[in-house]
């Protein structure tokens, strides 16, 4: 019992209303060296329950990532980000049989059963993030985690293209509001253990904030990509700084570091975005970072409604921006390529969708799903994942608490 998800390409709709048939939309897409939008059905059985003795329940998802195995890696912000009668035996007077969070890392396969999982809150010689944010798995199995998210409320943004609440427009993690005057120690850190959850290196510390000309620290990464040829690490840096940060993957020794547009990083306050005006010259919440097959760096440029694409070095290339009049805490949450490399797919929380992009254009072809609580729609959509097969994965933050597999057709 598969929930047919409608897939609406821009393209397509034009073609239509001028009397053209899908076919021939389909032939002018392809004249044009654009792919056509794929189409999908959401699995509603995925994943596969959690052993019944275990009694697990997600947290506030705020990482999904797929291995060179096809194993779906899972990052969730646990107990703290549960409601009050959900962590029941964790509290006193509401001690029940039922729930404990879930690890925070969970590895499943492509059929959903569930392979491995671990708590690196339980570990020692490092600081785990009181609110962890992005998850990348690199080609030698090793395992990170950027720690940097503002303490969430755990609210959700107003829903649709419009203005957010004001405690919402301020910025934010993966449905984070802006944290408490009183807290945990700001996270300022990214990860890195083995696939088994042996530490095996932090870069920055919690509550040691950098600037934008720092060597050593971190502003609340919100994501990170590692590039295993290089044996280098990329840091979306993030919900605090404004900038992508390189680090050597194995000593965590600096390397360089860029602004938007390339240009040399700063810490000045990017202003509130207004979608008619010029854009940005600074980057306004970097909330993820990845890397395609050709070199090619995806930054996504969260509360400016745009992707950046640069070099390695950090030359820039393009932008392109996703419902650009979406404000708020923005359209582009997390980013992910399709096999093939020519498809991008783009998380987007505030509209509680994902849109599908011509990678090589950034020109938004179609989109998948809408606000709601059922199969094949989302709540909080932050992270997004595809495997070989083309298949998508999404996490949900807030209280959607759920990851959905959606299949390619």
């Amino acid at each position: 019992m598969k929930r047919a998800i409608c897939i609406g390409g821009s393209l397509i709709a034009l073609a239509a209303a001028a009397g053209l048939g899908p076919s021939t939309a389909v032939r002018t897409l392809a004249a044009q060296g654009q792919p056509q939008a794929p189409k999908f059905e959401v699995d509603p059985l995925w994943p596969k329950p959690f052993p019944q003795k275990k009694a697990w329940i997600l947290g506030s998802v705020t990482g999904v990532t797929v291995d060179a195995q096809d194993h779906i890696w899972v990052l969730h912000r646990g107990v703290d980000s549960l409601q009050t009668n959900e962590k029941g035996p964790a509290l006193e007077p509401w001690a029940s049989s039922c729930c404990f969070a879930a690890p925070q890392i969970l590895e499943f396969d492509a059929a959903g059963t569930l392979l491995n999982s671990w708590d690196p809150k339980t570990g020692t010689g490092f600081g785990w993030p009181h609110d962890p944010a992005g998850i990348a798995v690199d080609d030698k199995g090793n395992v990170w985690v950027a720690g940097g998210l503002p303490t969430p409320s755990f609210a959700p943004p107003a829903r649709g293209r419009g203005p957010a609440p004001a405690a919402d427009a301020a910025g934010g993690g993966r449905g984070a509001a802006p944290a408490a005057p009183a807290g945990p120690p700001a996270d300022a850190q990214v990860l890195k253990f083995d696939k088994t959850g042996k530490f095996v290196m932090q870069i920055g510390k919690a509550g040691a904030t950098g600037d934008a000309s720092s060597t050593t620290n971190l502003n609340r990464p919100g994501g990170v990509a590692v590039d295993s040829a290089a044996n280098e690490v990329y840091v979306a840096d993030g919900f605090g700084g404004h900038r992508v940060a390189v680090f050597d993957a194995t000593t965590g020794a600096f390397k360089r570091s860029w602004g938007a547009y390339g240009e040399k990083p700063s810490d000045t306050d990017p202003g509130k975005y207004d979608p008619s005006a010029p854009p940005s010259k600074q980057f306004h919440t970097v909330s993820c970072v990845k890397i395609a097959k050709d070199g090619m760096v995806y930054v996504c440029d969260r509360q400016n409604d745009r992707i950046q694409v640069f070099q390695k070095d950090g030359k820039f290339v393009k932008e392109g921006f996703v419902s650009k009049t979406t404000t708020g805490d923005g359209s582009v949450w997390d980013v992910a390529f399709s096999p093939d490399q020519r498809i991008l797919y783009v998380a987007d929380g505030h509209d509680k969708t994902v849109y599908m992009l011509d990678r090589a254009s950034l020109a938004t072809l179609g989109r998948f799903g809408d606000g709601g609580r059922y199969p094949g729609l989302f709540y909080g959509v932050g992270s997004v994942g595809v495997d070989s097969k083309g298949n998508v994965y999404t996490g949900e933050t807030y209280d959607g608490k759920r990851v959905q597999k959606f299949v390619k057709k």
